[in-house]
């Protein structure tokens, strides 16, 4: 299967490595000092399971590529309407584009730029960032990907990139309602995004503090309360049970968003927290933890590396 990874940061850097170890044709796209590191010296992932790619079929000119079978959106939520433009010569008339990006207006953005019928739902778990140039750092064993048609059919493109997944060591899951999936992630990376960038912890001591675990929790609740308003599948009581996951992983576990806060980048809290209040304002369903999310960050969302 010939696979583009466009955006070969920590989810697309790890996943694509495990996909290129397993067989698949893999091109990663990438931009500056990690695309140098990862042409001139491979690609590397240290943590639980560390691995080395000594050659990777690295660009930053999509391009150059040329038409795959499926391409991996990665690219953080603020690169997307310029990615969006930069994948259109590798898709062809079979191509199958899957987004693994965060949040639940992702896909909204896809469809005002490819049709319907060439995009799969897909949802990315893990706990990894750039540690330095051409070097993925995973924080605790937790990785697995989720993908299916918006049909809920098993089709065979997915069939096949589930097979070059598992043939990689992911664990992935071709799933029935994709929806569903991407909202109960929205769940846990809400809360854990909001949480770890305004108290600058990892999920640790949050979820050991009886204050800041309380706040967890209800900032997740109130993302299945907006959910359930927009007609998803949710349990009433989901936020508790991803209370339980919060529990499950590494202690020094943190978002994506709390990393860039951190150096300085641009932050994803207005399809995150901000999305929580937009589409909670949609159905009347009253989100004021979330929106005081959005409010401490506001100031940090367009990056501060200067």
């Amino acid at each position: 299967m010939r696979i583009a990874v466009m955006g070969s940061g920590g989810l697309g850097g790890y996943f694509g490595a495990r996909l290129a170890r397993g067989g698949a044709d893999v091109h990663f796209v990438a931009r500056g000092s990690h695309l140098r590191a990862m042409r001139e010296h491979g690609l590397r992932v240290e943590g639980p399971e560390p691995m080395h790619l000594a050659q990777v079929n690295a660009t930053d000119d999509p391009a150059s590529v040329g038409e795959v079978d499926l391409v991996m959106l990665c690219v953080k939520l603020w690169d997307t309407e310029a990615a969006l433009a930069q994948i259109v010569p590798m898709i062809g008339p079979d191509t199958c584009v899957v987004s693994f990006q965060n949040g639940v207006l992702k896909d909204q953005m896809l469809r005002s730029a490819i049709d319907a019928s060439q995009l799969m739902g897909g949802v990315g778990y893990i706990a990894a960032t750039i540690d330095r140039p051409g070097v993925i750092r995973q924080t605790g064993p937790m990785q697995r990907l989720v993908f299916g048609e918006f049909d809920g059919t098993r089709s065979p493109r997915g069939q096949a990139f589930l097979a070059a997944c598992l043939a990689g060591g992911i664990q992935a899951e071709l799933s029935a309602d994709i929806v569903r999936e991407i909202w109960q992630k929205y769940v846990f990376l809400v809360g854990l995004s909001g949480t770890t960038s305004t108290i600058r912890k990892p999920i640790g001591p949050i979820r050991d503090h009886p204050q800041t675990r309380a706040l967890l929790l209800d900032l997740m609740r109130e993302v299945v309360a907006v959910g359930r308003a927009h007609g998803v599948d949710l349990a009433r009581d989901y936020a508790e049970v991803r209370l339980q996951l919060a529990d499950n992983v590494a202690y020094d576990m943190t978002s994506s968003m709390h990393h860039d806060l951190e150096r300085g980048n641009p932050l994803e809290v207005r399809w995150l927290a901000g999305g929580v209040v937009e589409l909670g304002a949609l159905k009347g369903v009253p989100t004021p933890l979330n929106r005081a999310i959005a409010a401490i960050l506001a100031l940090h969302a367009k990056g501060n590396r200067s």
